[in-house]
């Protein structure tokens, strides 16, 4: 059963401010077979709201994980960009942290290990924490030790009691995942050595309402961070951010490194001045005050108007449309805006997990790439706009014919 939330689940203040609805929609990745189109599909509010007390975005209903995470389609190795990135993020900490065989390397949502066997490469112990039984199965196959289970507080506790302390715990885009963050966070203080360090990256919330990206909101990811967010809740651990990066994945978002304060506080001064500088960044900018995010609604609202006019125009002139990327990003965009098979014939994706099934919600077929030459339409929705570099070059045949692409955000725009 889904819960609605009437406190902040950071912080446990009370006074959530509402910012954004998205309606009553599907869950983003819960992709249909064909035998479940006729069946009832069941759809959640989906409501964005602001704390005032430690400035943490959060969404209001939380579906339980297990509903959303026990089969995943979602895998990270069919992403060149991803595998790009995680092999010069791993390349990175070996460097930084000396890493060896004596160390440990823990990652939090390890998915199919396409993050860790760059460590498990080099030579370093892991181990991965995978909740999805298909995706850690597929981990195992491949040579990455996995445990599958959620991680909490408890389980930290476990391994700790048989012996293990990590030299680096890692969690890229899972921490907007989880709804009770204080036990991840707990687990994490629990788990790291003394003098180990925590990396996480996740969407930064700002990037999001300054571009518009509302299709990074979906029932999965329960929060929206802020540095500053994070750091007070960091700091209710007894942990602190020690450095900070802004990466242009997924739209913009934020690496952050995180120790136990005691250590954090000892380090140079220079070393944490990003952190102290995007801090003062995010204040000016209001990161503390609603106002930013109720002008983020109205944006979206002008979005929608402007992108499905786009789309009726062409569809008006007889034009064939298409989309890419059965993602959680496209779930959002077609069910706020509207947008199924009036508009689209088919969508098309990389991952082989999801071809033959059906978006939720706006019921489109799921196909290969390839059905882009089969079919040639002329234009194509781009609903994975955060991988346009990676999939406009893929795709250079389907442009050469003169196949167009829609990149929805910030504004539309054909390319």
């Amino acid at each position: 059963m889904n819960n609605t939330i009437r406190g902040c689940q950071s912080c446990r203040e009370t006074g959530l401010l509402p910012i954004f609805s998205l309606g009553h929609t599907p869950l983003a990745n819960a992709l249909l077979t064909a035998e479940q189109l006729h069946q009832p599909e069941p759809t959640y509010p989906l409501d964005l709201a602001f704390c005032p007390h430690c400035s943490l975005v959060q969404i209001t209903e939380i579906v339980p994980p297990a509903e959303m995470f026990g089969e995943y389609l979602y895998f990270s190795s069919f992403s060149d960009t991803m595998l790009r990135h995680a092999q010069a993020s791993a390349g990175q900490l070996l460097h930084e942290r000396s890493l060896n065989q004596n160390s440990l390397v823990v990652e939090i949502a390890s998915n199919d290990g396409y993050l860790l066997r760059n460590f498990v490469a080099a030579g370093v112990p892991v181990l991965g924490i995978e909740p999805a039984r298909n995706v850690a199965q597929v981990a195992e196959e491949n040579g990455i030790r996995t445990r599958c289970e959620f991680f909490s507080d408890g389980l930290a506790q476990s391994l700790a009691d048989e012996g293990m302390q990590a030299d680096v715990i890692l969690a890229n885009n899972v921490m907007a995942h989880v709804p009770d963050i204080n036990s991840v966070m707990a687990g994490i203080k629990t788990l790291l050595k003394p003098g180990g360090v925590f990396v996480m990256e996740t969407p930064y919330v700002k990037d999001m309402i300054d571009h518009l990206e509302f299709d990074t909101i979906y029932h999965e990811h329960v929060f929206y961070y802020s540095l500053t967010a994070l750091e007070n809740l960091f700091r209710r651990h007894g942990l602190a951010a020690t450095a900070v990066e802004r990466l242009p994945i997924h739209g913009g978002s934020l690496r952050v490194t995180a120790m136990h304060i005691e250590q954090a506080e000892e380090e140079p001064e220079d070393k944490r001045a990003a952190v102290r500088a995007l801090l003062t960044e995010e204040a000016a900018w209001g990161v503390g005050r609603d106002d930013c995010y109720h002008r983020f609604a109205d944006g979206v609202t002008a979005l929608n108007t402007t992108l499905r006019a786009m789309l009726q125009d062409l569809k008006a002139q007889g034009k064939h449309l298409a989309a890419y990327g059965a993602s959680a990003k496209g779930s959002t965009l077609l069910n706020h805006f509207g947008i199924g098979p009036e508009m689209l014939d088919f969508v098309v994706d990389r991952s082989t997990f999801k071809q033959g099934r059906y978006t939720p919600g706006t019921h489109l077929e799921i196909h290969a790439p390839e059905k882009l030459l089969e079919e040639q339409p002329d234009y194509v929705l781009l609903l994975t706009w955060n991988f346009a570099d990676e999939i406009l070059a893929q795709q250079a045949e389907y442009r050469r014919r003169g196949g167009r692409f829609i990149i929805p955000l910030p504004e539309p725009r054909i390319v």
